[in-house]
């Protein structure tokens, strides 16, 4: 874990030196889970549960027009949804915390007075630092166990408005979907299998950096 934390910091740095906008995101992130136990056999009354996430990162302009940008950022988010077996009558939780480098280009759409429409699409690898499986009354702790992936990779598209407070600062409201495999996809069949759907919707601020000629 420590070397995953390293990296990402070390990679920001470098990033910052070749960056024009300094930006950070937070909101609610409500995840779906797509289960099967060990024999295939889904779970029907899967429940997702609502929780939070938070990106911080740089965004640099790709082209003279000021539409394409780059973004590059450390993001946090927390997973988690509430099952039932009504054949075996088992209670499942799923509580589980990502660490990550998130990466993806923002495309703008149009501009309506004062506002910015963008369109995003964002590809991140993240790693497992805390999460934990509850099976009726016994809690598991899912880090370091061979059926997870410490490292999940997810893609994630959707869409964001900008709309600037000041000369240097822009207020940024946005929504992403976003998809991905919890446990290793490398299953034989008698492992469970566990699939992770996420909607983030989110709030925060587009800051300027002194070098950046950037219009917001």
């Amino acid at each position: 874990m420590r070397y995953g934390l390293l990296s990402v910091l070390c990679f920001l740095v470098v990033f910052k030196c070749y960056s024009q906008q300094l930006f950070v995101e937070l909101g609610k992130s409500n995840s779906g889970f797509d289960y099967k136990n060990s024999k295939g056999q889904p779970l029907d009354n899967l429940l997702s549960k609502s929780n939070t996430y938070m990106e911080i990162g740089y965004r640099d302009v790709l082209n003279k027009n000021q539409t394409l940008y780059l973004s590059v950022a450390a993001i946090y988010s927390d997973y988690g949804a509430i099952a039932s077996d009504r054949v075996l009558n088992n209670y499942f939780e799923w509580d589980v915390s990502y660490l990550g480098l998130n990466t993806g280009l923002d495309v703008r759409l149009f501009r309506l007075r004062d506002f910015s429409f963008f369109l995003r699409g964002r590809v991140s690898v993240e790693y497992l630092i805390r999460g934990t499986q509850t099976l009726n009354d016994q809690v598991y702790n899912l880090v370091g166990e061979a059926e997870f992936n410490n490292y999940i990779f997810f893609t994630r598209a959707g869409l964001a408005m900008q709309y600037p407070i000041s000369r240097s600062t822009a207020l940024v409201a946005g929504y992403t979907y976003g998809k991905t495999v919890l446990i290793n996809g490398n299953k034989t069949s008698d492992q469970e299998s566990l699939k992770l759907n996420n909607h983030q919707f989110g709030i925060g601020f587009v800051v300027n950096l002194p070098s950046c000629n950037c219009s917001l």
